[in-house]
């Protein structure tokens, strides 16, 4: 099992096809491989601050979804987690940050414009979810102001989702208030963050 988390592209990286730096650290047969944020910092945070172009984010949002049922289809088992929180909490989280001497090694220089560019970070949330939510790779939701009920749904979603009986003997299912497929309803029916 590995936790990649991929530090700001390379000058010879920025020059590269986008999924490159990606496939180096994709998983063999038998291991697991988490992704913190991954390719998706192109469908948010990128687009936000201006970190690519207009013409290379439209090209991720066509490209992911391909590369993506590629990846499937040779038999990788993709599981993409949106953890969703609302306003207030990002706000009450980015202060405890800034305050709580335990929470100071997770600032980030983009916290201080986190809340500024709320509406921009949703609209580009919403454009991602819809555009690369697949049959092959499907995006599943979480509410997660509260962390724990988030942890714990996405611990026993993931034991169900393995199919493997003797793991989900005994564990609840996952609750569908806390965690649940992507659907284009659930941007404006109160189910993800505006």
């Amino acid at each position: 099992r590995s936790i990649i988390a991929l530090p700001k592209p390379t000058d010879r990286e920025k020059g590269d096809w986008y999924f490159q730096r990606y496939v180096h650290h994709l998983p063999g047969a038998g291991e697991t491989v988490i992704f913190n944020r991954s390719w998706y910092n192109r469908g948010g945070v990128e687009v936000v601050m201006g970190f690519s172009t207009p013409a290379e984010q439209k090209r991720f949002l066509e490209q992911a979804p391909r590369f993506e049922r590629l990846l499937t289809e040779d038999g990788i088992d993709l599981v993409k987690i949106w953890l969703d929180i609302d306003r207030d909490e990002q706000s009450e989280r980015l202060t405890d940050r800034r305050t709580d001497p335990l929470k100071a090694l997770k600032t980030s220089p983009l916290d201080a414009v986190a809340q500024e560019k709320w509406d921009a970070y949703t609209a580009a949330r919403d454009e991602m979810l819809t555009r690369t939510h697949s049959e092959a790779a499907p995006w599943i939701c979480v509410r997660a102001d509260h962390k724990k009920a988030a942890r714990l749904n996405i611990i026993r979603w993931l034991l169900h989702a393995a199919g493997e009986k003797k793991l989900v003997k005994g564990v609840a299912r996952p609750d569908p208030e806390v965690i649940f497929p992507f659907e284009v309803s659930a941007l404006t029916d109160g189910r993800l963050a505006r």
